[in-house]
């Protein structure tokens, strides 16, 4: 194991905002090679190669990593998985360091998935795909209630749920929020549209006509709902309104409207109804 080095030369409430929960006596502050080091499986965050990622290599070329990487123990001697700062690590080999600062946290599996989460998502730089995702997480994995979940990661229950709903809408939306081609204020919009295919129908007039997000509300508002689809009429009812037609000695039509089937019959005159009825086994001229 690397030599403990002094120096780090802050305070552990500096170094890493959202260690308050450490006890004192939990803290192991050391340089680990980069190489003894693993990922976390549940890692929320999904998109890492980015500008913003490009200009933390670079800092970490000139300051090194000002910020522990949280680490757990693993079954491997002198290894360990990292609970939080996986884009710190990631950027620290980039930038050619063979070792960086780790703080060890004595953890289960459990525990380290939900430390992992709840520091990703206090981070700023999640998008908010990403950061639905690790509420969806927290969740199934722990069986938190949304107002757990905000007061764990210190935020609204409102936004909490509000973020959780995007991952109602289709894959190719969530797509388009993830790569910033939407917006927060489009995908809460298309939310309210009816199905899937209305909502990626919205979505490319929302790119192609560049709306801002009060266009895509009205568009979404002021369109109609689509008519229903009338089903084709059953093969053999031509030939039953062939038959009543000679039947009756006048037109007659079946229709369907809705779950329901009706019977139209057209005459010329009131001397043609009077023969229908007639053909119905009625008297007309004694109906009283």
């Amino acid at each position: 194991m690397a030599e403990p080095k002094k120096g780090l030369g802050r305070g552990l409430d500096q170094l890493l905002p959202a260690a308050a929960w450490l006890k004192e006596s939990d803290i192991q502050l050391f340089y680990c090679p980069v190489d003894r080091l693993s990922p976390n499986p549940h890692q929320p965050r999904r998109q890492v190669e980015d500008q913003a990622f490009a200009e933390l290599i670079e800092s970490i070329r000139e300051q090194g990593v000002l910020q522990p990487i949280l680490v757990t123990r693993t079954e491997q001697s002198e290894h360990y998985r990292i609970i939080a700062g996986e884009r710190r690590w990631r950027a620290a080999m980039a930038a050619g360091l063979s070792e960086v600062p780790v703080l060890v946290r004595e953890a289960s599996s459990a525990q380290a998935l939900e430390l992992a989460l709840i520091e990703n998502i206090q981070r700023s730089d999640l998008n908010c795909i990403e950061e639905a995702r690790a509420y969806q997480q927290l969740q199934e994995a722990f069986g938190l209630s949304q107002e757990q979940i905000a007061t764990r990661v210190g935020k609204n229950r409102s936004t909490v749920a509000n973020l959780l709903r995007l991952l109602q809408l289709p894959p190719s939306i969530q797509d388009d929020l993830v790569t910033g081609r939407l917006t927060m204020g489009h995908a809460r919009a298309l939310l309210a549209a009816p199905d899937d295919q209305t909502r990626e129908r919205f979505r490319d007039l929302i790119l192609a006509r560049r709306l801002s997000v009060r266009q895509t509300e009205q568009l979404v508002q002021n369109d109609p709902p689509p008519a229903p689809s009338r089903a084709a009429p059953p093969p053999h009812w031509p030939r039953w309104q062939r038959a009543l037609s000679t039947h009756l000695g006048a037109r007659v039509r079946l229709r369907r409207v809705g779950s329901a089937e009706t019977l139209a019959i057209t005459v010329a005159d009131e001397n043609q109804l009077k023969d229908l009825i007639r053909r119905l086994g009625i008297d007309p001229d004694q109906i009283q």
